[in-house]
């Protein structure tokens, strides 16, 4: 199996209800359950991030672990370069809930694509400690950030 696998995980959403007349007042996102095996290596650490409105995070990669991250409020697109050289680009936002797979050691960034912030929830296979310097940044030298100007709202 390829251990290098960016990928984008569609994730079960259910309707909640009311419990007075039983209409649909929200949504429940499964993100994780330890019995689903949709991640390859369980989480060992959860955290929410943010994103200042139209900012990018990164280029960096983590030497140490897989990351899936998740937006749960706004809008951010993922970009991460795998060994052959090639971008993929994953979405993900609170109406379309999708779970981004980063595996350690490929490159990544990620772009608030709305004009709030926009906030990430982030499961990690290993627990990062303040003295770990395992992340390294990097750059996208041939990568067309500008594209992403015209989408940002």
């Amino acid at each position: 199996m390829n251990e290098e696998k960016i990928c984008g995980i569609s994730l079960e959403t259910f309707p909640t209800k009311d419990i007075g007349d039983d209409h649909i007042n929200g949504k429940l996102t499964v993100i994780w359950r330890d019995w689903d095996k949709i991640l390859q290596n369980e989480p060992k650490m959860v955290y929410i991030s943010s994103v200042n409105a139209n900012e990018r995070k990164g280029p960096h990669l983590h030497t140490k672990r897989t990351s899936y991250f998740i937006c749960i409020h706004g809008k951010v697109v993922f970009i991460a370069k795998d060994s052959n050289g090639h971008y993929h680009e994953i979405e993900s936002n609170s109406e379309n809930p999708t779970l981004v797979q980063i595996p350690k050691n490929v490159p990544s960034a990620h772009i608030n694509l709305s004009d709030g912030v926009s906030t990430i929830l982030t499961l990690a296979d290993t627990a990062w400690r303040p003295n770990d310097n395992e992340m390294k940044n990097t750059t996208f030298d041939n990568y067309d950030w500008e594209k992403w100007n015209q989408t940002i709202t």
